[in-house]
Formats: structure tokens, C-alpha cells, sequence
């Protein structure tokens, strides 16, 4: 009986270690998903950024040589000055919507194969609309639980790559979503360590005091307060320390900071120079079905994206365990609800005279009240109020009446509304069933 007794502690402390790692790795999910996407746009920035130094037609000439790879390229690519007025933008596929799959993969155990055998970290299927200029972002957890083409059976889905490569992860995500994939994007887990070094490092502006040594994973961190300039080793060891009391809000702080420092250097007339170096970097750890042209049309598309009016959403969920393997389980209505939503772009037509329900969170609670207040002000039922403790600001839209165009109509009603990421979770409520919720953290 005692041994009974036992295993059944044993089995409920994993139950809630997991559960407790699967809240802490949704709210990961959620703003790696927009870091990553930062990352691919400072990629196709700096293709974007060449474009646009190339109209000095001795600029290329005079940074890489007459003869050099890049000089010949760009000359190739270079839109002619009776067409400049035209070229904004001409994507290939024209205006038709387009699914790119985003994946970060982990390390590889073979030196000479960077990819084969990998398994997906990070998985996000984005959904472009050049038309509308708009982006759509769908994170698919990866320990969800999906069953793999041919013969390989019910695995989670970050398995799928190491099994079958790029193919394999197509096919498992198109047959489980009911969507088409376009074009794919993978990026080596290697990729920010070899940028940062490329650009001759970062400078970062330490909050706290960072020690940490995990000696089974080699990692080892030690930072002093203050100023600081990072290679990329230390930029990886920065971006991965969560272990003071901010935890992952600290982190996704660190994360914001990062990409902030990256792309300030980026915009330095001294970092032209290292492109070379960063094209360099971008081939060996950045794997893409794009054609070169692509990549540039997409670019020059960017330019045109408000970052802050992506829509974000994750595959509705709960997580679950077999023995010592957990998965994440698809809600079959509710992952059909948000793939119809940010891929299919299905959504209701939005009329301001519907009445709303809404709840607030905030890390300060005069910011909570004062935003409960423009809220009522606005005609909106306040249904609750509470603390934040979420790692950034968002605004989460519950109700598939809330959608991207009635926050617009919010924010030119009120300023204070703007500046939140705009996420849609139809199945977590966090202060009472409402149409959505606030979250203002202290970031």
C-alpha cells in the first residue's frame, strides 16, 4: 500500500511538473514567435538595405569590387529608373495570399550536416496577405500529438523533421491542418551566435547581476551589472538566462533588448561592410525553398508591415501525459475555429454597434483602473479587473467578433489603446468569460 502510495505521489509531482512547463513554454511560444519573425525580417532587411544602396550606382563598386559576386548580383537584380515607380513590390504569386512555414531547428549531432536529423523547436506557420499588407502568425506547439505520413505512425510533430526531413514536416502540418504550405524558412539554432559575431557584437546594457552554471548542458553564465559588449556566445548565454524573479517576463525583456541592439547596429553605416560576413552567415544556417527574387520581394514588402498589427495565435490545446512522454493535445473544433481565422482569413464583419465584454489585467493597478475607465468610456461592460502577470502588453481577442479591425476602431477612439500585440485565443480566459482581454505588464 505504501508503495502504492508512492508511485501515485510520484505520478501527480510529474503531472504538475509538465503542466507547469507547458504554461511556461505557451507564454514562450508566444513572443519567441515574434522574435523569430524579427529575425527573418532583419534577413530580408538586409537584402532590402542593399536594394536600396544600390541605387548609388558606385556604391557597390566601391564596398565589394567591380567583379565581386555581390556587385554582379545586384546588377542583375536592380530594378531599371523608368520602372522605379512600379517597384515597390512585385511579388511572383502577385496578390494572392501565401503560407510560409517558419521553423527553428535544434543542433545537430553530425558537424557535417547541419539539418538531417534535427528536430523542430519552434514552429510557426505564417499566413501573408499582400494585399492588405497584413500578417497572420499560427504557433503550433511542438509536442502536439499528430500522426506522421506513410508508416511512421502517431509521434509529436517536432518529430517529423528528424524522421523525414523538410518534406515529412510539410505534409504532417498540411494533413493535420487542412492548409497549403507555400514556401518554408528554417533557421539553425546557430544563426544568433554567428550573426551577433558577424557584426562584431552588440552592445547591451545589463539589468542585474546574471550567474548561472548548468554543467550538464554547458552553459555558463556570468555577467556584472552594466555596460557590456557581447559576442555572440554571450549573446546566446543573455538571451537564455531566466533564473531571477522575473523568470520568463525577464527573459522575453532580454529578447526585446537583443533584437532592439540588433537592429540599431544594423542601421550603423559601418555594418554595410559586414554584410558580406552576415549573407555568409544567413547561407550556412538559414535553409529556404525561396528563390533569391523572392526573398527581395518579400523585403520590399516589409517595409510596408506594422509589426505591432500581426496576429498571433497558438493550436488550442491541453497538455497530456503517457507514461514519460508528454504531448500536447489538439481541441479538433477549436484548432478548425483558429486555423479558419489567420489562415482562411474567415472572420465576422466587424460592427461597432455589438456590444462587448471585457476584462483588464495590469502589473500596476492605477494603469489597470485608468484603462478600465477608457474602456466604460468607449461603451465597453468591464466585467473584470485584475493583476498582470503575463512577460508584454497584449490585447487577447476571445470572441470571433473581435478581430483586428475593430482594435483599429478602439485605438483611433482612444491613443491608449494602441501598442498591444494583437493574440487570438478563443479557449483560455484569464479574468472571467469576455469578448477579450488587456494585459498591461510592466514592459
Amino acid at each position: 500500500m505504501t508503495d502504492q502510495m508512492e508511485r501515485n505521489r510520484r505520478d501527480l509531482d510529474r503531472t504538475r511538473s509538465f503542466i507547469k512547463h507547458a504554461k511556461e513554454a505557451r507564454e514562450e511560444r508566444s513572443s519567441f514567435a515574434k522574435v523569430l519573425i524579427g529575425m527573418i525580417i532583419v534577413f530580408i532587411g538586409i537584402i532590402l538595405s542593399i536594394f536600396v544602396l544600390a541605387d548609388n550606382e558606385n556604391f557597390l563598386e566601391e564596398h565589394f569590387g567591380e567583379n565581386s559576386f555581390i556587385t554582379k548580383l545586384f546588377e542583375k537584380l536592380s530594378v531599371s529608373n523608368d520602372n522605379k515607380e512600379h517597384a515597390d513590390f512585385a511579388l511572383p504569386f502577385g496578390l494572392r495570399r501565401q503560407n510560409i512555414l517558419f521553423l527553428g531547428v535544434d543542433a545537430s549531432n553530425n558537424p557535417n550536416d547541419l539539418w538531417t536529423g534535427t528536430r523542430t523547436d519552434t514552429i510557426i506557420l505564417v499566413n501573408i496577405d499582400p494585399k492588405t499588407k497584413s500578417v497572420n502568425a499560427l504557433s503550433i506547439p511542438r509536442d502536439s500529438k499528430v500522426y506522421l505520413p506513410g508508416d511512421n505512425g502517431v509521434n509529436k510533430i517536432n518529430a517529423a523533421h528528424a524522421i523525414g526531413g523538410i518534406e515529412m514536416t510539410k505534409r504532417t502540418i498540411e494533413d493535420t491542418l487542412g492548409v497549403h504550405i507555400d514556401r518554408y524558412i528554417m533557421v539553425h539554432d546557430s544563426a544568433v551566435k554567428e550573426i551577433v559575431d558577424a557584426m562584431d557584437g552588440l552592445d547591451i546594457y545589463v539589468e542585474k547581476p546574471m550567474h548561472y552554471n548548468d554543467y550538464s548542458g554547458n552553459l555558463h553564465i556570468n555577467f556584472s551589472k552594466g555596460d557590456h559588449h557581447l559576442d555572440g556566445q554571450q549573446a546566446v548565454e543573455y538571451l537564455r538566462f531566466r533564473h531571477d524573479a522575473l523568470g520568463d517576463i525577464g527573459r522575453t525583456q532580454r529578447q526585446q533588448w537583443l533584437l532592439r541592439s540588433l537592429l540599431n547596429k544594423l542601421k550603423q553605416p559601418a555594418t554595410i561592410t559586414k554584410i558580406p560576413d552576415i549573407i555568409s552567415v544567413a547561407k550556412k544556417y538559414v535553409k529556404t525553398d525561396m528563390s533569391f527574387y523572392e526573398m527581395s520581394q518579400y523585403a520590399a514588402l516589409a517595409k510596408h508591415i506594422d509589426m505591432d498589427k500581426i496576429e498571433i495565435a497558438m493550436l488550442p490545446g491541453a497538455p497530456n501525459q503517457k507514461g514519460y512522454i508528454s504531448y500536447w493535445i489538439l481541441d479538433p473544433e477549436k484548432t478548425q475555429e483558429v486555423v479558419n481565422r489567420v489562415i482562411y482569413r474567415d472572420k465576422e464583419q466587424f460592427d461597432e454597434a455589438v456590444p462587448m465584454t471585457a476584462a483588464v489585467l495590469a502589473s500596476e493597478t492605477s494603469r489597470g483602473e485608468q484603462m478600465a475607465e477608457n474602456l466604460k468610456t468607449a461603451g465597453i461592460d468591464v466585467k473584470c479587473t485584475g493583476r498582470a502577470t503575463r512577460a508584454h502588453s497584449q490585447f487577447i481577442a476571445h470572441s470571433s467578433k473581435v478581430t483586428n479591425d475593430y482594435y483599429n476602431w478602439l485605438k483611433k477612439k482612444n491613443e491608449e489603446f494602441g501598442g498591444l500585440q494583437f493574440v487570438y485565443d478563443p479557449v483560455n480566459y484569464y479574468c472571467g468569460e469576455t469578448d477579450f482581454t488587456i494585459i498591461l505588464s510592466g514592459n
